[in-house]
């Protein structure tokens, strides 16, 4: 009898344990029976929370769905502003599942994939949306805040909401601003033509004050030299009135004196170059202070 015993109660055990689920904290079970959902009186899919829950064996089986918030971080897309300029935009997108029977059927039996896939085809077209509203400034520095909110508000509320999927938008983020490569480029060589364009008016501007301010230095130099020139020569003619007046004061009392001064000058002029000539009697009256003295 004891060798049936041990048999039945291995096989009892089994059917208990393979009866009982647990479903983990963070997490909402679906219970699918025949390969049909499970559904409560109101004919609204059965969803089971944390703990332990019981199931027919075999019959039964538990898909687990993940009640934790989750990121959606895609590539990142291009779009298009009311200026009709592109620009790249990396975004991503914290979510959770607030209708876990919705999901389930919505998603093809809680698949992750499909799920990021429509999700990230909401996001787009709100964001494409939003975008389409406003111009690259606003964007980049202005209204990136609320371009943000309102897509979060239209993605959860809007017409084509994620409701519809069972899930709710907690955040929409953008990460990152770029310009295509193409347009880049376009706007990299227009603002070096506008750069270009005001170093140029500077530096014409700045030859144009150089010169005024050159034309005036010339001006003030040219001033100035003159009235130096005009003071050097009213003391240089003072100088040469008083000298005069000192010499012939001074001659007046030594003529003889001041003829011998004068005669040696002219003699210094005369013989001052190596080949000049001069023909005169010995006894002319050049060389009078030359001779000797008559006794």
């Amino acid at each position: 009898m004891r060798r049936f015993l041990t048999p039945i109660i291995i096989i009892i055990a089994l059917v208990i344990y393979s009866s009982i689920v647990v479903v983990q904290e963070g997490s909402r079970g679906i219970m699918m029976r025949f390969g049909k959902v499970q559904r409560d009186s109101d004919n609204k899919v059965k969803v089971y929370e944390p703990g332990l829950h019981l199931k027919l064996p075999i019959l039964d089986s538990l898909t687990l769905l993940d009640a934790r918030i989750q990121t959606l971080d895609g590539k990142a897309d291009r779009f298009v502003t009311v200026e009709k300029k592109d620009l790249l935009v990396d975004s991503y997108v914290k979510w959770k599942i607030s209708d876990f029977g919705r999901f389930y059927t919505a998603t093809g039996g809680g698949d992750k994939n499909l799920a990021a896939n429509l999700l990230q085809r909401k996001v787009g077209d709100r964001l494409r949306s939003e975008i389409g509203t406003r111009t690259i400034k606003d964007i980049v520095s202005g209204t990136r805040g609320e371009l943000m909110e309102g897509a979060k508000k239209s993605l959860n509320s809007g017409e084509d909401s994620t409701a519809e999927l069972g899930i709710e938008v907690v955040d929409v983020r953008i990460k990152q601003i770029n310009l295509p490569d193409e347009v880049s480029s376009s706007i990299y060589q227009r603002m070096r033509a506008e750069r270009d364009a005001v170093a140029r008016e500077h530096r014409s501007q700045g030859k144009e004050k150089a010169a005024f301010i050159q034309a005036d230095v010339d001006r003030k130099v040219t001033l100035i030299t003159a009235n130096a020139n005009k003071t050097a020569q009213q003391l240089r003619g003072e100088g040469d009135a008083a000298a005069a007046k000192l010499y012939s004061a001074a001659f007046g009392q030594e003529p003889e004196f001041y003829s011998f001064v004068r005669s040696l000058k002219a003699y210094q002029t005369s013989f001052a170059g190596s080949d000049n000539m001069m023909l005169l009697k010995p006894d002319s009256d050049f060389f009078r202070f030359m001779q000797a003295p008559k006794k």
